[in-house]
């Protein structure tokens, strides 16, 4: 073709992508010793029994909320196998062509990204990260989510069809590995091919030993300071995680710990503002120094040259003792505590009031549940920002409530109408965050309870579970997260449904040791459980 026809350049781009494509080329694959994997993925993570050993499916995907590890979790297996790492994010991308490429009769005509990647890593055997594999959407240009189904199923990416390429590529060498937020929005026939392995959270203890091995080494690093200059102890990590960080992952912990190097960056630069010649400045060659030599004096260094020695400032500076963090330094650079441990105590100090487990993207998270009472003509009023299937779960919980008021001793005899001449108002607090899911009928009920019958409920007991209309407690999921967010936030005693026994087993012991879990079969247990001494109805029996 001559240069000078309209398709030659797009017809060379094609060519020269079948030529750089890796269709033979496979990066040396080293024996698989699975002690130097352990070991490997165990320096770059902590906490990593939690994964199934005996998982066998060639897509792995990690579940769990944000900062948990799970994109640097896939680029150390790359790092244990020996294999180059590419990653693929599909957060917000709605475009079939994204994955399959688009058809060489359009201008601007391109292949997809997987494609693209293997081109860019020049192997055929990489471990490819698609990352936020839940974000995708779907809309007149297709769904990205169906295309992957071709990808990922070992039956079919043998001979891959990229639009583009237009010629099968075989994809079956390719290690995938997926990650997500929530399991929920991935299509179940997606799911279906995959191996999910949830990473829930972690614990207290965990967070203090990813910190003191992982994240303080690496702020230091990225701050240009090392443990001359700055030395944060263990206890004050703890306080750290407990008064500034609720979450299930080490994201804001690691931003926290950041604000303190920063804080002694700025303290070691502004002490040492004078240096004498002939201390602070070997190895330094400006042209600003040489030309101040002259005057024989001590120069005031106008920049900080971060540049010496792998940007680390331990050559230029010279302190007499290193910063040693304190409290008062956390409040002066942190700001002060923004948890404490009596939020749940304050927060059911009066009857209507009772703490939930909830599950969210974020992990588990404590729910308080407020209930009052005033003059009207019996109606419910729910705020929070509800979803459908929660204002149902009030629906049921009234219901259920009113109709066992006699055997519960919150009315006299049996046909008084609790809602005569009264509204019932019904609110979940933090109403800017929307809320829904099958998890909070029980702590519905609680609240109501304790609303007519004018007795507190317990303010170190957390409970979740579903309610039917007869009073049967059922089954709800993301047990291990709840239970890590009711231990993060101070409680002592949780109360599960009784057919949620087996979730037990992934929680760590540690924190299975720190509290009391109470087992609920019917509704009846759960009252018996979430008041002082009781259900109400007996404490009114006995007076």
């Amino acid at each position: 073709m001559q240069p000078q026809q309209p398709g030659y350049n797009s017809s060379r781009a094609y060519l020269d992508l079948l030529a750089d494509l890796p269709w033979q080329k496979a990066s040396k694959e080293l024996e698989l010793d699975l002690r130097a994997a352990q070991e490997r993925l165990d320096t770059d993570h902590y906490g990593l029994v939690k994964l199934k050993p005996d998982a066998r499916g060639p897509v792995l995907c990690f579940v769990g909320p944000p900062g948990v590890g799970k994109t640097s979790l896939a680029s150390s297996i790359a790092a244990a196998l020996g294999r180059k790492f590419v990653r693929i994010s599909l957060g917000g991308v709605k475009d079939e062509a994204d994955i399959r490429g688009h058809r060489r009769t359009y201008i601007g005509s391109m292949p997809g990204r997987l494609i693209d990647g293997l081109k860019r890593v020049a192997v055929c055997n990489p471990v490819m990260l698609i990352d936020e594999i839940d974000k995708t959407g779907s809309d007149v240009r297709g769904d990205p989510a169906s295309a992957l189904l071709e990808v990922l199923d070992p039956e079919q990416n043998k001979a891959f069809n990229d639009h583009y390429l237009n010629v099968p590529f075989d994809l079956s060498k390719v290690i995938f590995v997926a990650t997500a937020n929530r399991a929920q929005p991935i299509p179940p026939p997606l799911l279906d091919r995959m191996e999910v392995i949830e990473l829930p959270g972690y614990t207290a203890e965990e967070k203090l030993k990813i910190a003191m091995q992982h994240l303080i080494p690496r702020v230091l690093e990225q701050h240009g300071l090392s443990s001359e200059f700055l030395q944060i102890p263990e206890g004050m990590v703890q306080l750290v995680i407990q008064r500034y960080t609720r979450e299930a992952g080490v994201r804001n912990l690691e931003r926290n710990l950041a604000a303190l190097a920063r804080a002694a960056a700025v303290r070691v630069a502004e002490q040492e503002q004078v240096v004498p010649l002939n201390k602070g400045v070997e190895g330094l060659s400006t042209p600003l120094l040489e030309n101040r030599l002259s005057d024989g004096a001590e120069v005031e260094m106008e920049v900080i040259p971060m540049g010496v020695n792998n940007r680390d400032i331990s050559n230029t500076f010279r302190i007499t003792s290193p910063l040693v963090v304190d409290e008062a330094m956390l409040e002066k650079v942190l700001g002060p505590p923004k948890f404490d441990g009596r939020e749940a105590e304050d927060r059911v100090a009066t009857p209507g009031a009772s703490v939930g487990l909830v599950w969210t993207t974020f992990g588990g998270e404590v729910q308080f549940v407020e209930a009052t009472a005033m003059v009207g003509k019996g109606e419910l009023h729910l705020t929070g920002q509800l979803g459908d299937v929660i204002k149902e779960s009030a629906q049921i919980a009234l219901t259920w409530v009113r109709a066992r008021a006699t055997e519960l001793r919150l009315a006299a005899a049996e046909g008084i109408n609790l809602l005569e001449g009264r509204d019932i108002h019904i609110h979940f607090p933090a109403g800017a965050v929307p809320k829904d899911g099958p998890s909070a009928g029980v702590t519905l009920v609680t609240a109501l309870v304790s609303l007519f019958s004018q007795r507190r409920v317990r303010s170190d007991t957390a409970m979740t579970g579903e309610m039917t209309l007869r009073g049967l407690v059922l089954p709800v999921g993301g047990i291990k997260d709840k239970i890590l967010a009711a231990h993060r936030c101070g409680i002592k005693r949780v109360i599960l449904p009784e057919r949620n026994l087996k979730d037990l087993v992934e929680v760590p012991s540690s924190v299975l040791a720190d509290l009391e879990i109470l087992l609920a079969k019917r509704m009846e247990d759960v009252l018996e459980q979430a008041f002082d001494g009781g259900c109400p109805w007996r404490q009114h029996s006995k007076l």
